[in-house]
């Protein structure tokens, strides 16, 4: 692509609103320069409607899983818990062919880019044919999310799943587990094709699914494997009581009190969930360097539980957000459930404001908090309206209800507490412009397409 310059009338850099922001777009998709003040413009300056945010990095996703969202709000038994959800959610797992994944996804990445994330890491476990078997190439449904986020012109992360057994005392899967079956050979080999492919916007890490999943020297192998390349590393950690209770009766320790301790995670780790933590949880993986991934709606909607997000950024533990099972697809909706569930549990307000660190602002501070952590979720080295980083931007629609005569030092907590629809007018990404007054340029054929599939997977049917 040719060298671009956009100009915003704000933009947020650096924790706060700063004016007439010239953002200068190199020919690889990157900012080469990012300059505030900028009042006389050059004719080949794009002048941007409305104040500007850095994208989002959606930093865990279940593609296929968007497909079964709304379908499990009801109950015929007397209890409902994770545990019964997941049962019924293996009904579409065990029946989504890599075509309709593709437009799944490409469905799901459409509306993430309306609702804010420019960037989708893929907890992918989802591996095999639907009797189990093999593809012949190790990465079909890796190749079907990749089509998908270059139809949306969304970045991908493809994080390939170790995933070998179905609990601390159950050494195999349960046939209704079949297509997830990852050993450490099928993880590197679709690292190594993803990264072999260049595709543009698309990378690849590694992930775990659960330590209740993968046993220690299967872990250690991957890690192993991995080396000290700098790639993401993903788990599911913590998410429910049940898991915790296991996780003591089968080594004797806590979940992140045991990965923590045995595995000794870095920088490159993402620990997703993370609900039930203790304080010396929380202070271990706050020296180990790691970060959490939250996903506040997927876990309001299981039931999961809250996690204790004020110790969480009193230790400066990196947060990041995902959408998880695709109940809400809108970073700001996110937000809003993180901060909502806290004042709920302490009857309190703005519990995540840091007036003592200077940043008086909810929601200021908690986006800062991800966007600091966003890069390496997601394998990127540099994330956000900085230099060299990929030019991902989003350009707030002023005329949306939220937002509409608020006062501008005030725009981004509008955005989070007082908007009900996603409110970007534009999103750019890697300096191309990929939504425009709030719709993508192939989002009728992709829902055209999605429509017809969630009829393949349901017409005809109550669903689950």
């Amino acid at each position: 692509m040719a060298d671009a310059k956009l100009w915003a009338p704000r933009a947020w850099i650096a924790g706060r609103w700063q004016d007439a922001v010239l953002l200068s777009v190199d020919g690889s998709g990157h900012w080469r320069e990012i300059t505030s003040g900028v009042d006389t413009l050059q004719p080949d300056t794009t002048v941007l409607p409305g104040p500007v945010l850095p994208g989002i990095v959606n930093a865990h996703s279940h593609a296929f899983q968007r497909a079964f969202a709304g379908l499990s709000e009801r109950r015929d038994n007397d209890a409902d818990d994770f545990w019964s959800w997941r049962d019924r959610m293996y009904g579409v797992a065990l029946r989504i062919t890599p075509q309709q994944l593709r437009a799944v996804a490409a469905q799901l990445y459409v509306e993430l880019l309306r609702g804010g994330y420019t960037q989708v890491c893929e907890f992918h476990y989802l591996q095999h044919a639907e009797d189990g078997r093999p593809y012949g190439d190790p990465a079909a449904l890796s190749w079907a999310m990749a089509d998908a986020a270059a139809n949306a012109g969304i970045g991908l992360t493809v994080l390939p799943v170790l995933y070998e057994r179905a609990g601390f005392t159950r050494p195999a899967l349960r046939d209704d587990q079949r297509r997830f079956a990852g050993s450490v050979a099928l993880v590197q080999k679709i690292v190594q094709a993803v990264g072999d492919a260049r595709r543009p916007l698309v990378n690849a890490g590694v992930a775990i699914h659960s330590l209740r999943a993968a046993s220690r020297a299967s872990i250690i192998e991957l890690m192993q494997c991995v080396g000290h390349d700098a790639v993401p590393v993903h788990i599911h950690i913590a998410e429910q009581t049940g898991e915790v209770d296991d996780c003591v009766a089968a080594t004797g320790a806590r979940p992140i009190e045991w990965l923590c301790r045995e595995l000794r995670p870095d920088t490159r780790w993402q620990l997703v969930h993370a609900t039930h933590a203790t304080q010396a949880e929380i202070d271990a993986v706050a020296t180990s360097g790691a970060g959490i991934v939250i996903c506040p709606s997927t876990e309001a909607n299981l039931g999961d539980g809250l996690t204790d997000v004020p110790r969480w950024l009193a230790r400066g533990v990196p947060i990041a957000l995902g959408s998880d099972s695709q109940v809400s697809r809108c970073w700001p909706a996110e937000l809003r459930l993180l901060e909502y569930g806290q004042r709920l549990v302490r009857r309190k307000r703005n519990v995540a404001a840091a007036p003592k660190q200077g940043q008086p602002a909810t929601a200021a501070h908690l986006f800062d908090t991800v966007l600091a952590g966003d890069g390496r979720t997601a394998g990127l080295t540099r994330w956000g309206l900085v230099p060299g980083a990929r030019a991902d931007a989003l350009v707030l629609d002023l005329r949306a209800s939220g937002l509409l005569g608020v006062p501008p030092l005030h725009a981004l907590d509008a955005l989070v507490f007082a908007t009900d629809a996603p409110a970007f007018r534009e999103v750019y990404v890697g300096g191309r412009r990929v939504i425009t007054e709030g719709r993508h340029m192939e989002e009728a054929a992709i829902s055209e397409r999605f429509s017809e599939v969630m009829v393949e997977l349901w017409g005809g049917s109550n669903g689950v």
